[in-house]
């Protein structure tokens, strides 16, 4: 477990002594596709890191519609800010996209651990900024941009990651409930960048024909260091500035 807790951004600067506590109260959970890990509402007194498989963060409104919050992949954590909280509720469900391993960490035993340790409590506070960061950057961009910006940067953001052919990670579904359009919009956003001649799409494989029109079709923020790498966080960059 100590070598798989290793390849996580949160864990990978823990001295030997910490990882070994951070096993010794750690859970390896095996799930099958489909299979929830816990559901929004539910007491929060632990938090996980993916090791293989992917693990969809999930809202239900009251009228029972799904908004995806995030995909998790491995090497990702996902609800450590909860351990911070007086009695924490996970504020979302979760569910495994794909036959998933996590682990479990003890919440409780880790907070008390960060207590002797500056520098994990400084790389925990850099982690939840950039989720801060992420989930303000979607929020303009759903004010602020089109459904066919969003699915245009989510494709370059893919492009930039994995070469101009690559296999889509998740269902068209999924990614439709990701990038806050309906599958249908989804479909017509697809058909119409495949007749401008901008992709083209066979199954879930995707090829970018024209990657300066796609680029322009998102609106990709000028600034390199900016790009969008940063996951599903931020699937829309913000917008060009004005001259």
């Amino acid at each position: 477990m100590k070598t798989a807790l290793k390849h996580g951004h949160l864990f990978s600067r823990l001295a030997e002594d910490q990882l070994d506590r951070v096993a010794r109260h750690a859970v390896v959970i095996n799930l099958k596709e489909g299979e929830t890990l816990f559901e929004q509402g539910d007491s929060a007194d632990r938090f996980y890191m993916v090791v293989s498989g992917q693990i969809k963060l999930f809202r239900l409104s009251p009228a029972g519609n799904e908004k995806i919050i995030e995909i998790i992949t491995p090497g990702s954590t996902f609800a450590e800010a909860l351990m911070f909280l007086e009695r924490p509720h996970y504020p979302v469900g979760a569910q495994a996209l794909t036959a998933a391993e996590v682990i479990s960490v003890d919440a409780r035993d880790f907070t008390d651990m960060l207590r002797g340790s500056v520098d994990t409590c400084f790389l925990l506070l850099g982690d939840m900024s950039q989720r801060m960061r992420g989930l303000l950057r979607e929020i303009d961009e759903l004010s602020l941009h089109s459904a066919t910006c969003r699915v245009a940067a989510y494709l370059v953001q893919q492009a930039q990651e994995r070469g101009e052919q690559f296999d889509l990670p998740v269902a068209k579904q999924v990614l439709a409930a990701r990038l806050s359009v309906k599958p249908e919009t989804l479909s017509r956003i697809i058909k119409n960048l495949t007749e401008r001649g901008i992709i083209s799409i066979r199954n879930s494989r995707v090829s970018i024909l024209d990657p300066r029109s796609l680029e322009e079709t998102a609106d990709v923020c000028a600034l390199p260091q900016d790009s969008l790498q940063s996951t599903f966080l931020y699937p829309c960059p913000p917008a060009k500035q004005k001259e």
